[in-house]
């Protein structure tokens, strides 16, 4: 594991150098055995400099166990004079660089079960209760301030603040300063909670990605653990904040007083003072609720790890505002995708934790606590927006692979705050999922386009991805089962004819409302006015996210119907092509021949089915495959009300072209003048696999390209030695296929080949051209060059070695042998031609 933080090199000065100005009586003191408990032991004599530089030394040469109790008891001894010294060097030594070069503790890859004593070490120090919090608190007491580099912040943040246009979340104000570099020195001041906060978010971001050859799964790791305890610590389910830890009895660390403006702005609306700040300077009673106090670090964590992992892609409005080297795109990874869940998923039990009393609408008319109202407002009014921008980004462009599962499970967290209720009911079965209540619908309502547009975006999706592959069923499967739940599209339903009624009687209240959010205040601060008609609700909604020109696509309306159709028609596809290719394994033979389990195969130049996830998983995957198709396919059915009819259209539809075994069946295509004109449908079948051609090589068997299961160079001899026999006897050969009796028929089985033109061609244009083609009788050779032929004959002759059977009689007996064959299959064969009509 990496030790502390940057490794830079440093000399220490001598301890006698360092304590040249030591009264005399302390020079008979032993030698310490570091500069480090020197500085400890007498830390008002020291220089804040000595202290940083002993760290440093001690983080290069000391075990990290040894480390991390130093830091501990300097944590203790020294005053917050000397402290804010070492704090930005010990906080980039354990979250890394902003630049990504150094990597710290590399929290992402710790994990209990690997580096069990590490992992117990870095837990306790990092602990929202532990030492470290405490050193922020510690400093917090004391109003330092600690610059932040604009530069890395996200993109529309670090454009707008360029620009000098203020942010639109509150995080921003009163911090920007001005560097004497000009624009592109800007700095963030930030308290030392804020400025921790930013760097424990970053790092996530800022960070090199995993490699793939490093299995690490992120549920274990030290950083996800981090992120779960800091999101149980400042946003409780049960109860309030829990107050910061103070080395003086009854101290707690102040809420940051306000700042002047160091820099003009202009801004995107309004900017209210948090209403934190209005609580404590109107506060008169010690005995008041003490999250009132304490309830910015909640509000600071959400909005750091909002804007820090979500906010890297800004409405249209904003862009045309935004500098051209800060659009950039950002590529999310997996992990940062399963984080960002882990934070939607305790947003929604913290949202949810209110009392029904205190969550009723009546409720805001009386006084509550600050944290209760912090639970209404974290969702609406902090992460809706810019979680959105977040999985269209996602939705559009992230790979069509199968570790989209991960923004897959993110949005459907999201969609359903029921599973993260304190009342929420016991899972249903897969037959009867569980109805959502209709006290849902509100939330439905105003996060529709969560629902809808997204919804349609992943029909789109789905559309380009091989649902033969169990993990692209499993993802279809998964989306259709959670919005099958009883009730939730009716819900969704009624939340789009709310959207489509008629602007009437209340037009004149539509330039107040529909404007875009301007998620400006603190979420305390003054709400705009309520509106009570439920339509003017999901109207302001989808306008804020979507502009006023926005081109809604009803999820229930024809075009999205007309995309589930396609896709019910795909899943059924997929269904038929994976018991194709499980009938095919199952028919092929359990116990192959010795030379195929030697890898020496029949020749077969038309190929199979193409690779897919199916043959590597086997029969099990087949059947998890069809089970996911047939249930997302019956969820679909109830979403949209498709009848039995349609659905049977789309099975008898795949039985229009098959072969003669009744299996594989041809892409989806027209007959045209020329011949077979591949649809739409057709080419997306071939690309994804689910349907072929039967391919057949039309050409000179004896020029067709070498096959892995042949020798080059030995099928290059025998195709000369052919050549020259068949030039050389041609004459003989034709009239040797002439005779009429045994001798010709017999000659004819080995020496004449079928014509082109009584192959089964699949296009009439080569049919046309090629046809009336024949060949004179020739010999070949090739079979020869087989790896299998020789191999057999090698075989034979070991066999024969056994019996004391020679070479010679050997080869006499293979050439009886192969005479008596051949004539059996010549009589045959004429026997066959006599009773064609």
């Amino acid at each position: 594991m990496t030790n502390f933080g940057a490794v830079a090199e440093w000399r220490l000065l001598p301890l006698r150098r360092a304590t040249l100005w030591v009264p005399q009586w302390l020079a008979k003191k032993p030698v310490f055995n570091s500069p480090l408990e020197a500085a400890m032991a007498f830390p008002h004599l020291q220089q804040p400099s000595f202290l940083l530089a002993s760290l440093k030394a001690d983080s290069i040469n000391k075990p990290f166990a040894q480390q991390c109790q130093d830091l501990v008891k300097v944590i203790e001894d020294f005053p917050a004079k000397e402290l804010h010294t070492i704090f930005p060097w010990l906080v980039e030594s354990i979250f890394g660089s902003l630049d990504g070069v150094l990597i710290g503790w590399n929290l992402r890859c710790l994990q209990g079960r690997v580096n069990p004593v590490e992992y117990s070490i870095v837990m306790e120090f990092l602990d929202p209760g532990g030492p470290m919090m405490k050193l922020v608190y510690k400093l917090q007491a004391e109003d330092y301030k600690f610059d932040f580099p604009v530069s890395y912040l996200p993109g529309p943040v670090k454009a707008s603040i360029q620009e000098c246009i203020l942010p639109d979340s509150p995080l921003y104000h009163n911090k920007v300063q001005f560097t004497p570099t000009g624009g592109l020195g800007l700095n963030l001041a930030l308290n030392p909670f804020e400025y921790y906060i930013f760097f424990f978010a970053l790092s996530l971001i800022t960070q090199k990605p995993l490699p793939v050859s490093l299995h690490v799964r992120t549920s274990d790791c030290a950083y996800f653990i981090l992120v779960d305890r800091y999101l149980s610590w400042f946003l409780p389910t049960e109860g309030s904040v829990p107050p910061p830890l103070s080395s003086s009895p009854g101290g707690t660390s102040p809420s940051p007083p306000p700042r002047t403006p160091a820099m003009p702005f202009a801004s995107y609306g309004l900017h209210h003072t948090s209403l934190l700040k209005r609580h404590i300077s109107h506060q008169t009673s010690v005995n008041a609720d003490p999250a009132s106090h304490e309830i910015w670090r909640s509000e600071t964590l959400l909005q750091v790890f909002v804007e820090m992992w979500l906010h890297h892609y800004s409405l249209e409005m904003y862009q045309k505002m935004q500098s051209p080297h800060a659009k950039e795109s950002f590529t999310p990874t997996e992990e940062h995708v399963l984080v960002v869940r882990l934070l939607l998923k305790h947003l929604h039990a913290f949202a949810n934790s209110l009392k029904p009393e205190q969550a009723s609408p009546s409720a805001h008319s009386h006084a509550t606590s600050p944290l209760e109202e912090f639970k209404r407002a974290a969702v609406p009014r902090f992460v809706q927006q810019k979680l959105y921008l977040f999985l269209q980004h996602c939705f559009g462009h992230w790979p069509l692979d199968a570790s989209f599962r991960a923004v897959l499970e993110m949005w459907l967290s999201y969609l359903q705050p029921w599973r993260y209720a304190p009342d929420k009911q016991a899972p249903g079965s897969d037959s009867q999922p569980r109805c959502v209540s209709e006290k849902w619908a509100p939330f439905v309502q105003e996060n529709l386009l969560m629902y809808t547009k997204l919804f349609v975006g992943f029909l789109n999706r789905a559309l380009r991805t091989d649902l033969v592959s169990p993990k692209h069923a499993l993802m279809v499967f998964r989306v259709a089962k959670v919005f099958a739940q009883p009730n939730l599209a009716e819900m969704i339903q009624k939340g789009e004819q709310l959207f489509l009624e008629p602007e009437l009687v209340i037009s004149h209240r539509q330039h107040r409302l529909f404007t875009a959010p301007t998620f400006t205040g603190s979420f305390l601060s003054p709400w705009p006015p309520a509106v009570t008609d439920a339509s003017f609700k999901v109207k302001n909604h989808v306008y804020s996210l979507e502009g006023q020109d926005c081109k809604y696509t009803p999820m229930f309306g024809p075009e999205a119907r007309t995309l589930v159709l396609r896709l019910a028609q795909l899943i059924t596809q997929a269904k038929h092509t994976a018991k194709s290719i499980s009938d095919q394994c199952a028919e092929s033979p359990a116990g192959h021949s010795f030379l195929s389990w030697l890898g020496f195969s029949s020749m077969d130049t038309n190929g199979s089915y193409p690779a897919n996830d199916l043959d590597e998983m086997g029969q099990d995957s087949v059947r998890k495959t069809d089970e996911y198709l047939e249930k997302a396919l019956e969820y679909l059915r109830q979403i949209f009300r498709l009848s039995e009819a349609q659905l049977r259209q789309f099975t008898l539809a795949l039985g229009t072209t098959q072969d003669e075994n009744g299996k594989k069946q041809l892409p989806d295509c027209i007959v045209g003048e020329d011949g077979l004109i591949l649809t739409p449908l057709g080419r997306y079948q071939i690309i994804n696999g689910l349907r072929r051609f039967e391919i057949e090589y039309q050409g000179d068997p004896e020029l067709q390209p070498i096959r892995s299961y042949e020798i080059a160079s030995l099928v290059r001899t025998l195709f000369r030695l052919s050549s020259a026999i068949n030039r050389r006897f041609a004459g003989q050969m034709a009239a040797l296929c002439s005779r009429d009796d045994f001798l010709g028929s017999f000659c004819r089985y080995h020496l004449t080949e079928p014509g082109l033109a009584s192959r089964h061609l699949l296009s009439p244009v080569v049919r046309r051209q090629v046809a009336g083609h024949t060949r004179g009788p020739r010999l070949s050779l090739r079979f020869l060059g087989s790896y299998r032929t020789l191999v057999s004959l090698l075989l034979a002759f070991l066999v024969a070695s056994l019996f004391c059977v020679g070479p010679l009689p050997c080869t006499l007996l293979l050439t009886l042998g192969y005479v008596l064959y051949a004539s059996a299959m010549t009589l045959l064969t004429e026997r066959g031609k006599l009773h064609q009509p």
